[in-house]
């Protein structure tokens, strides 16, 4: 389950999202920054879905390239950190001189 700290920080980068569809994420995929992800991806898909640029003539267009856009290099970051998350920390080496 989320703490509202966790709650608050998904919130922050994917807007107003019901509680309980995160909780289930989190449980099944274990980070937050996974399950931003996973939500960022699923709504990537939703936009390219449709086509991306809708015109019409004389009255309206409606691009969504910029948003694609957008979503991508969001989900760059949020797979950055989640990489680093699940990265196995290198143990630290100690070096020893020997003093003559």
């Amino acid at each position: 389950m989320l703490s509202d700290a966790e709650y608050a920080y998904l919130r922050s980068e994917l807007g107003d999202i019901v509680r309980g569809d995160l909780d289930v994420r989190y449980q099944r995929l274990g980070t937050v920054e996974a399950v931003a992800v996973e939500v960022l991806r699923e709504r990537k898909a939703a936009l390219i879905a449709d086509p991306l640029t809708v015109t019409v003539q004389e009255v309206a267009t409606v691009n969504n390239t910029e948003n694609v856009r957008a979503l991508e290099r969001q989900l760059a970051l949020l797979e950055q950190a989640e990489a680093s998350t699940l990265a196995p920390q290198q143990p630290t080496l100690l070096v020893r001189r020997r003093i003559r």
